[in-house]
C-alpha cells in the first residue's frame, strides 16, 4: 500500500539526494509512518532556493511529489491552476490519502479522493478560528484572512464528516466530533524513545536559563516576555531568556522588533536572546542546556509538540490552560498551567519553580513517564490500528496495540 500525505510544510532534495524539511517535526512524523507502509509519497510545497539546513527525512520508502512553492493560502491560491492538475494526478498514483489539516491543498486532494473511492483519514493540528482574535491584520486583510478561516472551517468540518479523523488534543478533537462521527483524540510529538534524558533536577546555578521554542507571530503571546524577565528581576531571581523559532511573515517581523523594543525599555535585554530557527536534530540536544521552559502561547493550537519536548529534556514546563494543552499537562503534576497568558502570572509560576526544588523534581520525573507514553513510535502505533480496523488498510508492520 502506498500512502499519500498532503501538506503546507516545504520539502526539498539536498544534494546528496535526501529528503528535507526546515522545522524537523514533519520529518519525524513521516518517518514514524514509514514502516507501516510499502511507500509513502508527500505532496508538498518545494522551495525555489531550499535551505542550506534542514531535518532529514531518514525512511527509505519516502519520496516527493513536488507543488510550486508556497508559503500560505496568499500564494497558493493564485496558483491554483497549476496545483490542481498536479493534485489530481498525484492522488491517482496513491491508495490511501492522509491530510493533515488545516492546510490549502488538503479540501482539493480529499475532493479527489472521494472522487477515486479511495480510503483518507485526517489529523486536526490547529484551529484557526480561535486565532482570529489574536491576528494582526486590518481593514480588508482581516476581511480576506477571516473569508478564508471560514473557508478551511468548513472544509475541515466537511472532510470530518466523511473520513476517519484524528485530532491533537482533546479540545479539537471535541470540535470536530459530530454524532456518529467521533473524532479520535491523538498527541503529535517529535520524542523517539531514544531522546528521554535522566537528569533529576535544575535550577543549580545561576543564572536560571528559561527557553521558549515558538514561531515568532502575534498568535503565540511572546510580547508579555520581557515584562517576564523584568518581574524576575524584582523578585530577585537572576534569569536569562532564549526564544528559538522562525519569524513569520511582516507580522512576525513587528513582533519580533515589538519584544526587542520592550526589553530595551525594560533594560533586560542582555537576558533576552532571539536565535531564530533551527533543525530539530540541532534543537533537541539544546533543550538540555536548560533550566525552564516557558510557553504563554493564545487560543489556536492542538497541542504544541515543544512541551513534550521539553519534558523528554527533564525541563520543568510553565504554560497556558488553553486548547488541548490540558489534556497533556496535568497542573503541578508534569508542568504548570496558568489561566492567563500575562506577564504576572507567568513570572509568579516561574519563581515558585526557581524555589520550590521537590516540586521542580517531581515534574522532571512525571515529565519523563508522559513523553515515555507519547513516542512517535507509540502514537503511529496507536493511530495506524485505528486505520487499519476503520479502512480496512492492510498494514506492513503488525499494530502493538489496538487503543485509539
Amino acid at each position: 500500500m502506498k500512502l499519500g500525505i498532503v501538506y503546507h510544510m516545504p520539502i526539498w532534495r539536498d544534494a546528496d539526494g535526501r529528503l528535507r524539511e526546515a522545522e524537523g517535526s514533519f520529518a519525524r512524523y513521516v518517518d514514524s509512518l514509514a514502516p507501516w507502509f510499502e511507500g509513502i509519497s508527500l505532496c508538498a510545497p518545494s522551495p525555489e532556493a531550499p535551505p542550506d539546513a534542514g531535518s532529514p527525512i531518514r525512511a527509505a520508502n519516502v519520496t516527493l511529489a513536488p507543488l510550486p512553492a508556497f508559503d500560505g493560502p496568499a500564494q497558493f491560491f493564485p496558483k491554483l491552476p497549476q496545483m490542481l492538475p498536479r493534485l489530481r494526478s498525484w492522488v491517482k498514483g496513491i491508495d490511501v490519502l492522509h491530510c493533515r489539516i488545516p492546510s490549502p491543498a488538503a479540501p482539493f486532494a480529499f475532493a479527489y479522493a472521494r472522487a477515486s473511492r479511495k480510503p483518507a483519514f485526517t489529523l486536526v493540528v490547529g484551529d484557526l478560528r480561535a486565532l482570529l482574535p489574536t491576528v494582526p491584520y486590518r481593514g480588508l486583510k482581516k476581511l480576506v484572512w477571516r473569508a478564508y478561516t471560514e473557508f478551511e472551517e468548513a472544509a475541515i468540518q466537511w472532510m470530518a464528516g466523511r473520513a476517519l479523523t484524528f485530532a491533537n488534543g482533546d479540545a479539537l478533537a471535541a470540535k470536530h466530533s459530530r454524532p456518529g462521527r467521533q473524532v479520535h483524540e491523538t498527541k503529535t510529538t517529535t520524542i523517539r524513545a531514544t531522546d528521554i534524558a535522566k537528569r533529576t533536577d535544575t535550577c543549580l546555578g545561576r543564572p536560571v536559563r528559561m527557553l521558549t521554542v515558538s514561531r515568532i507571530d502575534p498568535r503565540k503571546g511572546l510580547r508579555i516576555l520581557p515584562s517576564v524577565l523584568s518581574r524576575l528581576a524584582g523578585l530577585g531571581i537572576d534569569a536569562t531568556l532564549d526564544i528559538v523559532g522562525p519569524v513569520v511573515g511582516r507580522p512576525g517581523e513587528d513582533e519580533r522588533a515589538a519584544i526587542l523594543a520592550d526589553a530595551a525599555v525594560r533594560r533586560v535585554g542582555a537576558r533576552l536572546t532571539l536565535r531564530g530557527a533551527l533543525p530539530l536534530d540541532s534543537l533537541l540536544p539544546m533543550y538540555r542546556d536548560f533550566d525552564l521552559f516557558v510557553l504563554p502561547t493564545l487560543p489556536g493550537e492542538g497541542i504544541p509538540r515543544v512541551l513534550l519536548e521539553a519534558m523528554a529534556s527533564g525541563v520543568p514546563v510553565v504554560t497556558t490552560r488553553v486548547s488541548g494543552i490540558p489534556s497533556l499537562i496535568t497542573h503541578e503534576t508534569n508542568g504548570l498551567l496558568v489561566g492567563q497568558a500575562t506577564a504576572a502570572a507567568i513570572a509568579d509560576a516561574l519563581a515558585h519553580l526557581v524555589r520550590d526544588a521537590p516540586l521542580r523534581q517531581r515534574l522532571i520525573a512525571q515529565g519523563y513517564r508522559t513523553a515515555r507514553d507519547l513516542t512517535l513510535e507509540s502514537q503511529a502505533a496507536r493511530m495506524m490500528a485505528v486505520v487499519s480496523r476503520e479502512l480496512g488498510v492492510p498494514m506492513r508492520s503488525v499494530p502493538i496495540t489496538t487503543s485509539a
